[in-house]
């Protein structure tokens, strides 16, 4: 449990540090622009190891029991936030609309995962991540209210149908393959 803690501390520390632009700039001051991220991805890389392998060895810790019918909570989610994800890389009208849709995609991935499972691990996982990605949005949402920053403008209408058409393959191919092999639990069925 402890190697999972130490990967969300490092995960979120490594990532509100990013948002505090002056810790940020001097960094960048520091080592570079290019160190600086080499070094931010060699750290979340980190982060996200412990992660998982700290999930992974977990003592299983049941705190609560879900409903059964909780489980569909994933399945059903998973698909707009693979959508979600994949329109931060795709600039549409999705894209525009969510604001920050990798954030948006996050929270829906913990909270589903969160809803579905009661065990002492999945909260600090799924719960930890889930905090984080709130707060992220609350302190963007502030910089960008200070900043005086303008809505982002929609992208063409186009770019979400790829969004769209990527995100059902990736939900698919990683809910009935993907899923399964590299967690070990189905994600559709049972």
């Amino acid at each position: 449990m402890i190697t999972l803690v130490a990967g969300l501390l490092l995960f979120i520390g490594a990532h509100l540090v990013t948002r505090a632009r002056d810790g940020r700039a001097r960094l960048i001051a520091r080592f570079g622009e290019p160190g600086y991220k080499i070094g931010y991805s060699v750290v979340s890389a980190l982060a996200l190891a412990l992660m998982i392998y700290g999930y992974g060895h977990a003592p299983y810790v049941a705190v609560w029991t879900p409903p059964a019918w909780t489980r569909h909570i994933p399945a059903a989610l998973m698909l707009p936030a693979f959508i979600l994800l994949v329109s931060a890389y795709v600039p549409g009208r999705i894209r525009a609309a969510a604001k920050h849709p990798m954030l948006a995609a996050l929270k829906l991935w913990a909270f589903a995962h969160l809803a579905a499972n009661g065990d002492l691990a999945s909260i600090l996982l799924f719960g930890g991540l889930l905090a984080y990605g709130v707060i992220a949005r609350i302190l963007i949402k502030r910089r960008e209210r200070a900043e005086g920053r303008a809505p982002v403008a929609p992208g063409d209408a186009r770019n979400d149908i790829v969004a769209v058409a990527i995100g059902v393959v990736l939900y698919g191919v990683f809910g009935a393959f993907l899923h399964p092999l590299l967690i070990g639990v189905p994600a559709f069925g049972s």
